[in-house]
């Protein structure tokens, strides 16, 4: 848990770009990222030369040599641990004139991180702000996977609270009910083809960590979580650096985070590849058929970002691989040949197993398009029997742009401290579709369609051309209202009128 001191320094630090002239987050987050990494070279160095002096051998990889930069510097003093020791002044002289080149021209471990370092650039304005965020991210813990990933996941929480960014970051506690509802195994292979901050990566790592302890002990599943498991795609280098870091810090050592357009002709698509996909894809985007992949147009010809990244996962995932993805409603029940083709694909030639309706504000402040989840497996010969819905209207959040906790904190997710009450049901459901999820082959498929959730067969869906709205199927109550019969009504009214006319008459002999 991140203490209020450590946050209230992280806000300083924020305030201090602020006014240094560094307003973009993004930009903020960048420069620390670029710092935390070189703070783990320094500490992958310290680990190789403890190693080689109690085995006494040469040290097998060396990050930081003996010898001194084309300036004259020697590298050893770019190590973390003498920077941070360093005058301001001359900090920032050694970090803006030969840290960042060295780290552009770093071969280093070979790993992911070191890749997104070959455009790195300093920006932080002054000796003392970066004094400032040197003496922060000293004061961190980095042997504590918890405290470091909660420090980066609170800066990621600054990218979407400035809102013209937010939108790289789903609500992580979209992101949990997601990774819970699919149920990532230790030996997964997992792909974000649209990665962003790698948060349903980090999401998927978390998951495993509490749910399957083997891979951290188990020295081939541990490889394979630390080296092969994780993969995601972005085409924005900044979001490549910042979610790379934020994987480092959840404690993957070598995911594959890759420069890549998912959608683009020049990028070959790895075939059944993958054995589960979570993804919150690009909306509204529109595309040329000429620098889109031949093979996503083969399976759906449209210009639309959101099908073609459908088309996608069915061509990445292996057969038995699973997906969760969040598309806008408009996949859902639009009737142009397109939508209404992928989602008879989805139906008939695999099997589509829920969609979970989303409240319309779940994106705000930055977005307030109704969006759904689809859960779907990849069959390539069909399969779905029948789909379970489920109408989610509350997330534990307000869902106005301030989006401000409804209930105490225990009380929030997928997983709160008791049972709630229908009260705080009605401002949390997701506890309630991970319950009934897990029931969705059993008792839920007696519930009736006034319920929140229910299970509609692939007949009726495809008697509906397809159409996967929830309100397609979903019956409204209709409130019993107690009502006089017209004939009655009529009687009782001609009744009032004449009382009303004898007492006019009664009135009018009076006044005489």
């Amino acid at each position: 848990m991140l203490t209020g001191e450590l946050r209230g320094q992280v806000d300083r630090v924020w305030d201090n770009f602020w006014s240094g002239g560094i307003a973009n987050p993004l930009e903020v987050l960048e420069q620390i990222t670029y710092l935390l990494f070189l703070r783990r070279l320094d500490d992958m160095q310290t680990l190789e030369e403890n190693k080689a002096a109690r085995l006494n051998k040469p040290i097998e990889r060396v990050i930081f040599p003996k010898s001194a930069d084309t300036k004259g510097r020697s590298y050893q003093d770019m190590r973390w641990s003498r920077l941070k020791n360093l005058a301001p002044q001359e900090m920032y002289v050694v970090v803006s004139e030969h840290v960042f080149p060295f780290l552009r021209e770093l071969g280093g471990d070979g790993s992911t991180y070191s890749k997104q370092m070959e455009g790195a650039r300093f920006t932080i304005p002054t000796a003392a702000l970066l004094a400032k965020v040197v003496d922060l991210l000293d004061q961190i813990p980095m042997q504590d996977r918890d405290t470091k990933g909660d420090l980066y996941e609170y800066m990621l929480g600054k990218i979407a609270s400035a809102g013209q960014n937010g939108q790289f970051r789903t609500p992580r506690h979209i992101i949990r009910l997601m990774v819970e509802m699919t149920a990532p195994t230790a030996r997964d292979t997992i792909c974000d083809p649209a990665s962003g901050t790698c948060g349903f990566l980090v999401g998927a790592g978390e998951y495993l960590r509490e749910n399957h302890p083997e891979i951290l002990v188990d020295e081939k599943l541990s490889k394979h979580f630390n080296n092969h498991m994780f993969h995601g795609y972005d085409f924005d280098n900044t979001m490549l650096r910042i979610g790379s870091m934020n994987m480092l810090l959840h404690g993957v050592e070598n995911p594959d985070i890759t420069y890549r357009d998912s959608l683009s002709q020049d990028y070959a698509i790895e075939e059944e590849k993958y054995s589960l996909i979570l993804a919150n894809p690009p909306f509204a985007g529109s595309l040329d058929y000429e620098g889109t992949a031949r093979d996503l147009l083969a399976i759906v010809k449209t210009k639309n970002t959101e099908l073609l990244f459908l088309a996608l996962f069915l061509k990445l995932l292996k057969p038995g691989g699973r997906a969760a993805v969040i598309v806008p409603d408009g996949v859902l029940f639009k009737s142009n040949k397109a939508n209404k083709e992928i989602r008879r694909i989805l139906v008939e030639d695999q099997k589509l197993d829920a969609v979970v309706s989303l409240p319309s504000g779940v994106f705000k402040p930055y977005a307030g398009v109704s969006t759904a989840i689809l859960f779907f497996t990849k069959t390539n010969s069909g399969g779905t029997d029948s789909v379970w819905f489920y109408d989610m209207t509350a997330d534990g959040w307000s869902l106005d742009d301030k989006r401000q906790p409804l209930l105490d904190a225990d009380l929030l997710g997928t997983h709160p401290a008791r049972a709630l009450t229908s009260e705080e049901h009605a401002k949390n459901n997701l506890a309630d579709v991970l319950t009934r999820w897990h029931e969705c082959e059993g008792t839920e498929r007696n519930r009736a369609r006034t319920e929140q959730s229910f299970v509609v067969t692939r007949a009726e869906i495809a008697a509906n051309d397809y159409d996967l709205s929830l309100n397609r199927y979903k019956e409204v109550v209709h409130e019993h209202v107690e009502y006089t019969p017209p004939l009655q009504l009529i009687a009782e009214l001609n009744a009032i009128e004449a009382e009303i006319q004898a007492g006019l008459k009664q009135l009018e002999g009076m006044l005489k």
